[in-house]
């Protein structure tokens, strides 16, 4: 990861597992605590970046999150912690906390909709993409105003919040995000340099098998 570069540092990361997560089940709103999965996860990305030198981290207030950011602060003990309401998670509304496949099954016609023109669809009683993404960098852009050149800066969220905000980065249609990956601890490296936002690391997960290798528990 280049850290000469002029602007700030970025290091975007989505929360470690939690039991929904496993069984596929929309969480958005839903407040879940990581599992011993996540929490693992969550432990092996604070290993993987104890050398960094971090200014601040922030969090969706999102307790999955929190336990996330909490976990990777041990190795950084003096950097402070703020919750951030814009990094919270798309709100899903009437489909939260239901099964992936029941959604599926039970609702061809929103299902077509979200496949072919996902940036143009809202969730019933909940929000869409472009509202997402338009919180979210706004989000951004208030914190790291907050910080001078060369800061570093850990911003733990959630799957189609880091999405919304990588399609930015990268000037992806929202359209197209399902192109993106943000797997559980995922890493996502980027820079803010003025107006500029711009991603070089998209989904890094490699601390996971690095932990796997180590035994580490």
């Amino acid at each position: 990861m280049a850290k000469g570069v002029e602007g700030i540092r970025i290091l975007l990361i989505r929360h470690g597992e939690t039991d929904w997560n496993r069984i596929r089940r929309f969480q958005g709103r839903s407040d879940l605590s990581l599992n011993q999965e996540g929490r693992d996860q969550a432990r092996a990305l604070g290993l993987a970046l104890k050398d960094e030198t971090l200014t601040a981290i922030y969090s969706s207030p999102l307790i999955r999150a929190i336990e996330t950011a909490r976990l990777i602060k041990e190795f950084h003990p003096s950097t402070p912690l703020f919750e951030e309401e814009g990094l919270i998670e798309m709100d899903l509304g009437d489909f939260d906390g239901m099964e992936a496949q029941n959604w599926a099954a039970q609702y061809p016609d929103f299902l077509k909709a979200w496949q072919e023109n996902p940036a143009s669809v809202t969730m019933p009683g909940g929000e869409n993409l472009r509202v997402v993404q338009d919180r979210a960098v706004e989000a951004l852009e208030r914190i790291t105003q907050l910080y001078p050149s060369r800061s570093t800066l850990l911003i733990c969220s959630h799957n189609f919040v880091n999405l919304t905000i990588l399609c930015y980065a990268l000037d992806i249609s929202l359209d197209r995000f399902r192109e993106l990956r943000q797997g559980t601890t995922a890493l996502n490296v980027l820079y803010k340099r003025g107006e500029r936002l711009w991603a070089e690391v998209v989904n890094e997960r490699s601390h996971l098998q690095k932990y796997k290798e180590q035994g580490a528990k």
